[in-house]
């Protein structure tokens, strides 16, 4: 059954448009833990655009589930993260002039490169997940390169227009996450998905973990941060009853 990790960047997003110290991710990682997640995700960009590195060090301190971080496959964030030990670090693209993160990373086309990050990581006894669209091909590679996850891309899905269309991303995930457990890794999913499109994908089969940021800060402005994790965390558990 499928669980929820918060992702808490857009937090330090709304704290970095005016360059203060509120609202603080910390104190909302601390929150979405008590209210249901199992873990806290967050993406150190190279241009800290909003998470910083205080932020990482001290949510190292008080994260006690899970503390994914996402990261380039760049040598400055294999050391930072060498230095923190999170739980998990995520290899995602990232290219400086995006909004969001765009596309799955290419681990199919980086087989020779991306080694040389997951190997440290691996051995300094971090779990290593790469972030890639729903593609047997990124699955492929994935094993491959000896990581223990992957995280499936789900924006095609959450972009879909259309029955027909949304069915047929919803299969490409179904077969992408068949084909990852079939072969030893574990699944985990995230990228655009709302109270309103979450419940089918929390449904497939060996699913294992949620990354959900955007959605939840947004109904947090109504509702309270607290509640809006909580709600999320039960769409998803009850998604994932039999």
């Amino acid at each position: 059954m499928a669980k929820l990790c918060v992702n808490v960047d857009h937090v330090a997003t709304i704290r970095q448009a005016r360059r203060t110290d509120e609202p603080d991710p910390v104190a909302a990682a601390l929150i979405a833990e008590r209210s249901g997640a199992v873990g806290v995700t967050v993406h150190l960009r190279e241009d800290r655009r909003h998470i910083q590195d205080r932020d990482l060090r001290l949510l190292r301190q008080v994260v006690r589930g899970k503390l994914n971080l996402e990261m380039a496959a760049v040598e400055e964030m294999r050391a930072i993260a060498l230095e923190i030990r999170p739980d998990q670090a995520t290899l995602v693209p990232e290219r400086r002039q995006e909004v969001t993160t765009e596309g799955g990373l290419d681990a199919a086309g980086q087989i020779d490169r991306l080694p040389a990050v997951i190997g440290p990581l691996r051995s300094a006894g971090i779990q290593v997940s790469l972030f890639i669209d729903p593609r047997l091909a990124q699955i492929e590679a994935a094993r491959q390169l000896g990581v223990d996850y992957v995280e499936l891309n789900t924006a095609a899905y959450a972009e879909a227009k259309g029955q027909g269309a949304h069915r047929c991303e919803l299969g490409a995930l179904r077969e992408a996450a068949e084909r990852a457990h079939s072969l030893g890794l574990g699944v985990h999913a995230g990228h655009g998905l709302t109270y309103l499109n979450v419940e089918p994908v929390a449904a497939l089969p060996h699913l294992e973990e949620l990354n959900i940021g955007h959605s939840i800060v947004s109904h947090a402005v109504f509702v309270g941060f607290e509640r809006a994790v909580r709600e999320m965390a039960d769409l998803i558990e009850r998604a994932g009853r039999p």
